[in-house]
């Protein structure tokens, strides 16, 4: 069995974002054992798993990507929807734009201190659209 949701997470400030509540509560039930697939609508934004427990973490992401992939870089030429544009379209490949998660129990089989990550890389973002396709 196969069923699909799109749905938007809420605009968000650039940075790195747990968001696992806010797309558990855009889910339906999840089957007993299965797979979900997310996959992010956007080339300047991410979704990744990681750490969720220490909120430094998020900090320190945003630090490194920002040293990796720094704005107003003299080469880029694409620079038509601001300094951050290219740099965000960088980052976001880097990352990349969807996850697999196991489902056991009928829940996410995260571990212990894993959590859902939105990478916003625009310094203005809008609603990001996400499709979730639960295979079960």
């Amino acid at each position: 069995m196969v069923s699909q949701k799109a749905f938007r997470l809420s605009p968000r400030p650039r940075g790195f974002h747990v968001v696992t509540r806010e797309i558990m509560e855009e889910l339906p039930d999840l089957p007993q054992t299965g797979m979900l697939h997310l996959f992010i609508q956007h080339t300047s934004a991410a979704i990744t798993v990681n750490e969720a427990a220490d909120p430094d973490v998020l900090t320190d992401f945003e630090s490194i990507f920002n040293q990796l992939v720094p704005e107003n870089l003299p080469f880029l030429v694409h620079t038509l929807e601001g300094p951050d544009d290219m740099p965000a379209h960088i980052k976001a490949a880097m990352i990349g734009h969807s996850i697999v998660l196991p489902i056991t129990d009928g829940r996410l089989a995260l571990g212990t201190w894993q959590g859902i990550y939105l990478c916003e890389f625009r310094n203005r973002a809008s609603a990001r659209c996400l499709v979730a396709t639960i295979y079960g």
